[in-house]
């Protein structure tokens, strides 16, 4: 039986409830966050919470919690939860109202909510041992405020779908100049001529936080070049290497796009070196 926290009380799964008021739950009106966990030690706790804050302050809701009393939550659930390798999904939203109106209800608490699951064990730096990814393509038709971490995700539900449907694990998203924008559910990357290149963060990507500590990474490294630059459908299709990140994943190589291999069909030399980069590092986020 899994424990849960839910607006100041640690309880059953089971008995857990939320109002059908709560605009979470009406309108999808709150942010999230997804921090994974080995053996008791979060990965990104700060820049997840930083995330969390901008967001909040985003949309408008107020929440006087600090980062010691997110990281309190988080340490009681793991140790609660068995202290494996476990996923931390924290939820905010803006709380319950007596009626269901479009406009920012005044006087209402947000519901604050979070819960572990269990995840893959801790990835590694070997080509034998990766899940590598197939994706398919598909015009990104999500809104214009995807740098918010919204828990109103029909959007990127519906383009997972779309690949999920077709029997493959990702789908990587276009604007209409058959620019990359991200994945339904991950941050994109191709690499070309040894050279790690991801599109810039804007309105269309969310600031993802493997992403940002992959990248900071890399460049505290040195030995792996890395460009943010427009990355076009062409490029993807003739790239040596795709990659796909996010916080519950890591860093995955995708193998094939649309049915075609990726550079030679087989996981590349510089995810397996990045790869390494990032399992060193991690923790220190």
């Amino acid at each position: 039986m899994s424990t849960v926290f839910l607006n100041g009380d640690y309880l059953p799964m089971e008995e857990a409830r939320i109002s059908p008021m709560d605009r979470g739950f009406l309108f999808g009106d709150g942010i999230y966050e997804v921090l994974p966990s080995y053996a008791g030690r979060m990965v990104g706790f700060d820049p997840h919470m930083e995330r969390m804050s901008q967001g909040l302050s985003a949309v408008g809701i107020k929440l006087d919690w600090s980062r010691t009393r997110w990281k309190a939550v988080c340490d009681t659930l793991i140790e609660r939860n068995g202290s494996g390798n476990l996923g931390l999904y924290l939820h905010v939203s803006r709380g319950a109202d007596s009626r269901r109106f479009h406009a920012y209800p005044e006087n209402v608490s947000p519901t604050v909510f979070a819960f572990t699951f269990e995840i893959p064990a801790e990835p590694v730096a070997d080509k034998s041992r990766v899940k590598a990814f197939r994706v398919v393509t598909d015009r990104d038709l999500r809104w214009e405020r995807c740098h918010i971490k919204s828990t109103a995700l029909l959007g990127n539900v519906m383009h997972f779908q779309h690949g999920y449907q077709q029997g493959v694990d990702e789908t990587l998203l276009f604007n209409e100049r058959e620019e990359l924008t991200e994945a339904s559910a991950c941050n994109a990357y191709i690499v070309k001529d040894g050279v790690v290149i991801t599109p810039p963060l804007d309105q269309y990507k969310l600031p993802g936080i493997t992403r940002y500590i992959l990248l900071d990474l890399l460049r505290k490294d040195g030995q792996i070049p890395v460009q943010e630059r427009t990355v076009t459908k062409a490029e993807v299709y003739a790239a040596d290497e795709v990659w796909v990140t996010s916080s519950s994943k890591e860093v995955v190589p995708v193998i094939a796009v649309d049915g075609r291999p990726v550079g030679n069909g087989e996981v590349g030399d510089i995810w397996l070196q990045a790869q390494k980069i990032y399992s060193a590092g991690k923790f220190d986020y």
